[in-house]
């Protein structure tokens, strides 16, 4: 038997695993036009193996075809469960018997058939298995384009802000530019954030419990661990990440990723804790359950002493410290008062943000930021203070920390930033609204907000043009599941979109928008999905005597320093 060279040459390469162990799985057929029974029946096959090998027919054997051999082998090859794709010359047969896969799937349609396959498979003790996948598998391709794709549509640019502050959108593309200039050192908790789409199966007939499958799981680092890696991606030069880890697989799985980012990690191991894994459980488009692995003491006077000389050798010619605290131990009040002393020697800006979700924290501690980023929760624990506005509270946050720039974070409703604007102690407050207004998954706003405005403000950059850029980050960050590194072509995409700083014209007619990258849009048209309009830009909020002063939607000058 004379098998094709393609063939042949496959074959070469995919014999050193099955003489490993690992279990080669073949399929062969036409794959005219991808379709949700194709994705279901590749779902099925590559759980029955370690690799999955993909035979497209090539042009002479499927005579029927409407696709020339080329363009169904390429529609192939982008499912992401397809390890091995090539255009298969000789008969499947002929191919399994000089491959000798562990398992060969077809079609359940195939088998009451005759099969060919069959005597081939037989020949060396393998099995042939029919099938075609469950339903749910059809829409895992979708769930994954969801950690991948930003919907730009549902993002507009307000020109009032930008023509209030004196900036236009085109500024921001040479600040994306010049962040390639900055070095910088991200220190805080490590956290690695475990995504488990599920499919519901129903309700419980023992007692009212939802019932679910888990269909897939997707890791990614959080925590600092994404502050640092949102950085890198944004195009700093160098990021340095001091950090505590667990000393365990998920430790390791950070400190890979990390290099992989291309951040330099100085992790210390911890044996009186896990790596601090937070599992969200999903189905559709909603968090069902959040199950959080960790311990939240503070780290050891050793490890602390040790962390403190990994990040003086860290900081050594940064041009900016961010502190991501997460309240689960890795910084100590004494830890902190060190480095922040260390900083201020050495003139380099700090900013802080510091989260208090399940756990409890007090973002005032950070003295002399340039920039703390809490949310108005966060603000009022930090403050005990539950009663004045926002307006009053930002201020007295501000005093309590020695802080420059105090920005809240008000969820759907936006940012107020309360913002230093003279030397002579002069502070100005301003809001900016929500810039996407659909997002997917809220869970990495804050990081992105933080580490793009910390890095605008770093370049010399304006609070207001800093906090604009950082809510765009934050924005394409909101538009896709998972806390994916943010990059800076994904953001320039955004602000070259209408770029010429006024406000997106399909918003303000409440059309859909157009702006969409080609992937997304031909995503969502082979998905039969629809493009969410956007809403028709919102009014002022009206003012409220506890919160604002002045015209609503006017900036507010507040005190001097005292």
């Amino acid at each position: 038997m004379s098998l094709h060279a393609d063939s042949t040459a496959l074959i070469e390469r995919l014999r050193p695993l099955a003489d490993a162990g690992e279990r080669i799985v073949f399929v062969s057929g036409t794959f005219n036009i991808v379709h949700p029974g194709h994705l279901r029946l590749l779902r099925f096959a590559a759980e029955c193996g370690d690799h999955l090998v993909i035979g497209v027919l090539s042009d002479r054997l499927a005579s029927t075809a409407q696709l020339s051999h080329d363009l169904r082998l390429e529609g192939v090859t982008a499912i992401s469960w397809v390890d091995h794709a090539f255009i298969l010359h000789d008969a499947p047969e002929d191919f399994i018997t000089g491959l000798r896969p562990a398992v060969v799937i077809k079609g359940k349609e195939h088998e009451n058939r005759e099969n060919p396959e069959l005597a081939a498979v037989r020949s060396y003790g393998g099995q042939l298995l029919f099938g075609s996948g469950d339903t749910i598998f059809s829409s895992l391709e979708l769930i994954r384009n969801e950690t991948e794709l930003i919907n730009y549509s549902s993002i507009v640019k307000p020109k009032e802000f930008i023509q209030r502050h004196g900036f236009s959108v085109h500024d921001l593309e040479a600040v994306i530019e010049r962040m390639r200039s900055l070095s910088i050192c991200v220190i805080g908790d490590t956290i690695v954030d475990e995504y488990i789409q599920c499919d519901p199966l129903g309700m419980s007939q023992e007692d009212p419990t939802i019932v679910v499958t888990p269909i897939l799981s997707e890791r990614f680092v959080g925590g600092a661990a994404i502050v640092a890696a949102h950085a890198r991606h944004l195009g700093a030069q160098s990021v340095e990440f001091v950090s505590v880890t667990g000393n365990d697989a998920m430790g390791q799985y950070v400190a890979d990723k990390l290099v992989s980012y291309g951040v330099n990690c100085r992790l210390i191991k911890d044996d009186s804790r896990p790596t601090t894994l937070k599992q969200r459980y999903r189905a559709g488009n909603k968090t069902l359950l959040r199950v959080s692995h960790l311990r939240q003491h503070k780290i050891s006077k050793d490890l602390q002493q040790q962390l403190s000389g990994h990040v003086r050798e860290a900081i050594d010619g940064v041009d900016l410290v961010i502190f991501s605290d997460f309240n689960y131990g890795a910084l100590p009040q004494e830890l902190v008062d060190e480095i922040t002393s260390e900083c201020v020697r050495r003139n380099i800006m700090m900013v802080a943000d510091s989260q208090s979700s399940s756990q409890v924290g007090n973002v005032s501690r950070f003295k002399g930021a340039a920039l703390l980023t809490p949310t108005e929760r966060e603000a009022r624990i930090a403050l005990g203070n539950y009663e004045d506005g926002l307006v009053v509270l930002a201020e007295s946050l501000r005093r309590r920390a020695d802080a420059e720039n105090i920005v809240i974070t008000l969820g759907a409703e936006g940012l107020l930033i309360h913002a230093k604007v003279t030397e002579e102690g002069q502070w100005l407050t301003d809001r900016l609204g929500a810039l996407n207004t659909a997002p997917k998954d809220t869970a990495g706003a804050g990081d992105s907000l933080l580490v793009c405005t910390a890095m605008a403000m770093a370049l010399g950059r304006s609070i207001w043009e800093s906090i604009y850029l950082g809510s765009l980050a934050a924005a394409c960050q909101v538009g896709r599941i998972g806390n994916v590194p943010l990059g800076a072509a994904e953001l320039l995409v955004e602000i070259k979109k209408n770029g010429n700083g006024a406000a997106n014209g399909a918003a303000a007619k409440g059309l859909p928008a157009r702006g969409r990258s080609v992937a997304a849009a031909e995503h969502a048209e082979a998905a039969g999905t629809n493009v969410r309009p956007l809403r028709p830009k919102a009014r002022p909020a009206p003012e409220r005597r506890d919160s604002t002063r002045g015209v609503p939607g006017k900036p507010d000058r507040v005190g001097t320093r005292k």
